[in-house]
């Protein structure tokens, strides 16, 4: 069975992305799986930018290695139509501290404080990249648009979840049930591409 390789620390993400794939014949490992312990310094304008580079140094570790294997990275962030578009490839970062969810959600409220609902729409971006071990890749990209709302609601999720509000579900991402959720999600929706993809490398 062919390794698909995840970019990612992330183990929320880890999670999510072993649920949607879980019916495909492949073994999902993590970096921490791989005895791999880098940090990709995401410095590019796009998340396809950064999930390239993010894929690609862990492909360049791995090509030595005399065994089969698919890496996939992904990038993912909100982009806030009122905020021209931020937090954006930063929305990791936003708060100034990688990876603390409170904080950037603290921020983001700030920023939109006095902002009507129907001004708060906003985007959830996920961008996949895949490289095989013979180089070849493949780039995915797909959206979950929603609205950004004044409090937090629900426990479930992670990042910007609590904040995203779907109108159609009358809940906000961290709201839903992890089947839910992956239904609509940006990451759901871009790895639902990757499955019809993903089998050219197989």
């Amino acid at each position: 069975m062919k390794k698909l390789v995840l970019a990612t620390n992330n183990q929320h993400k880890v999670q999510e992305i072993k649920q949607i794939l879980e019916d495909m014949p492949l073994e999902v490992a993590s970096l921490k799986d791989m005895g791999i312990d880098i940090e990709v310094e995401e410095d590019g304008e796009t998340f396809l930018e950064n999930s390239y580079k993010k894929a690609k140094a862990i492909y360049d570790i791995l090509k030595f290695k005399d065994e089969k294997f698919i890496v996939m990275a992904d990038d993912s962030g909100l982009m806030v139509d009122a905020l021209g578009g931020a937090p954006g490839v930063y929305s990791a970062r936003y708060s100034g501290e990688h990876g603390n969810s409170q904080k950037n959600n603290e921020k983001l409220l700030k920023e939109l404080q006095g902002t009507p609902f129907e001004e708060r729409k906003g985007r959830f971006v996920c961008a996949v990249v895949l490289i095989n071990d013979d180089g070849d890749s493949i780039k995915v990209e797909e959206y979950a648009e929603g609205y950004i709302g004044e409090k937090l609601e629900g426990l479930e999720g992670f990042g910007y979840d609590p904040l995203f509000y779907v109108p159609e579900f009358h809940k906000t991402f961290a709201e839903m049930s992890s089947k839910e959720k992956n239904s609509i999600s940006h990451r759901g929706k871009a790895l639902e591409k990757v499955k019809k993809e993903i089998v050219k490398f197989l």
